[in-house]
Parts: C-alpha cells; structure tokens; sequence
C-alpha cells in the first residue's frame, strides 16, 4: 500500500497539465508537500498563482540533470509527463520516445538511486493493442517499470492504465465545443470509432485506489464505460450547438489510431463493453 504522508514532499510531473492539477490538489488535501515539474513557465506561474502551496521547477524530464535537481527533494513521484497526442507523435516520434521512454527512464534511475518510498506512472490503453509510436512509447514504459519492480524490491513501482478523461489537455471535446460555439463546423475522424471514457474525477480516484490497492507493477486498470465517437459529437451538439442537424466533417482513422480500444489485451474491447447513450454523455460533458 501506498500512502500520502503529511509533511513529506512529493513530485508531479507535468503537473501545469490537466490531470497534474487534480493530483497536485488531492496530495495537499492529505498534507502532502508538493514539487512539480513541466517544460512550459507560463502554464506553471499560472498554477502557482492557483495553488500558492505548490513549489515548481521548469525542465525536461528527458534531461537527466534537470530531474535530478528536483528528485533529490521528494519522497515519492507521481508520473504524469507525457507526450500524449497520437497523431503528431507519428510525426514527431523523437520528441515522444523523449518524453515517454526516457523521461521515464530518467525518473525510474533516480528514483532507485535516491531510494524513493515509490514511483507511479500513468500509462493508456492504447499500451494494450500498439499500433502506433504513442503506444508504443507507453508499453516501453510499462516495460521499465516492470524491470524496477524487480531490481529494487523495496520501492513500490506502480503503472495505472485508462483510456480517455473528458476535456483532457488536447481533447476532440475542446475543440468540439468551441467551434459548435462559435457555429462552426466539427470534424471527426470515424463516428463508428469507440472510445473508453471518464471524468477527471473518476481518473485521480483510481491513481489513489492504485496506490491503496495494487500488489505490483502490473497495469491497474478500471471498469470503464465506452462512448461511440458519433453519439459524444452529438451530445456535444445537442448541448452547445444552436444547429441540432449540424453535419460534422468526416475524414477517418489517422495513422496510428484503432477504430476499436482495449485497455487489456485479453479484456472487453470498447466496441464490447458497456456503453454510455447520447442522455448519458450529455450529462458528462
């Protein structure tokens, strides 16, 4: 079992993201103290000026040095980093094994060497079924977090696995919603495409369940309902858009992308499982 503990210090990367802001909030609702670590200044000085608590370095997590000069001052790390996007990370394959593999590397190193309490990583089902470099990249990472485990018995390694989280950093639904704002059209790449989803919520509870829970680095994995692509893009313009019969944009799978998703490769994939009705999302969303 892992725990927070009030007064020890605790690592985020990426933690000016999305997720990173949720997690950073909950460490400190337990007495946590909290570092974190993200390549963009201005997204961290907004978050200091959000959550004044929080002490944050800028780097890299692919730059060893830079890591070194925050891990040496945790207790643990919450691994949230990652170069996330799957179509650009087919065309920009360097910068994502950067930031996946050997950002990652980077903190597992560390984490051995200044014998940290743990280290848990945040991975995605498309770790499950690879079929493009972002995928790849996170099944790599699994990979290494499976090899600390072994190597260093006394630190807990930890690997949480999900699909999707509404209005993430970079989401389809942000985009979707500002142009059925502003009475433009959307694009989708298949309305048949099934996707596992959840709220930011339901995410950051199960990193904490993950921690109280999981025995080793296997994937900790949810029950997660899954969404058709067509029937989220109709809710979304059933809720922001004054055009009910709107006709979306069409240009299919890009590269890399699965018209189906497991987060298990021998689990339910998204197009089996339990899945949320247009009422259902709009309720989400």
């Amino acid at each position: 079992m892992i725990t927070v503990d009030k007064g020890k210090t605790y690592l985020v990367t990426g933690g000016s993201g999305f997720l990173g802001k949720k997690t950073i909030e909950r460490i400190h609702e337990q007495g946590g103290n909290v570092i974190t670590m993200a390549r963009d200044e201005g997204k961290l000085i907004q978050l200091k000026q959000d959550l004044p608590y929080v002490e944050f370095y800028t780097g890299d997590i692919s730059d060893r040095f830079e890591c070194e000069q925050v891990v040496r001052f945790v207790d643990g790390i919450f691994h949230l980093a990652a170069f996330k996007h799957v179509g650009i990370a087919e065309k920009q394959s360097r910068e994502c094994i950067k930031s996946n593999v050997i950002g990652s590397l980077n903190l597992l190193e560390l984490t051995a060497e200044y014998d940290l309490d743990f280290n848990i990583g945040i991975s995605t089902d498309k770790a499950a079924i690879v079929s493009g470099t972002y995928g790849a990249s996170k099944f790599l990472m699994e990979s290494l977090y499976r090899q600390f485990e072994t190597n260093y018995p006394d630190i807990k390694f930890r690997i949480v696995r999900y699909g999707n989280v509404l209005y993430s950093t970079g989401s389809v639904l942000c985009k979707w919603k500002e142009l059925l704002q502003n009475g433009g059209t959307p694009i989708i790449t298949e309305p048949d495409a099934t996707r596992f989803f959840w709220t930011i919520d339901q995410a950051v509870d199960l990193i904490w369940d993950c921690m109280l829970k999981a025995d080793d680095s296997s994937p900790y994995v949810p029950d997660m309902k899954s969404m058709r692509m067509g029937d989220l893009l109709q809710a979304m313009i059933n809720k922001y858009s004054d055009d009910k019969d709107i006709k979306p944009e069409v240009i299919g799978l890009g590269q890399g992308e699965n018209l189906h998703e497991k987060i298990l490769s021998d689990g339910l994939s998204s197009e089996d499982a339990e899945r949320f009705t247009v009422d259902e999302i709009m309720e989400l969303i």
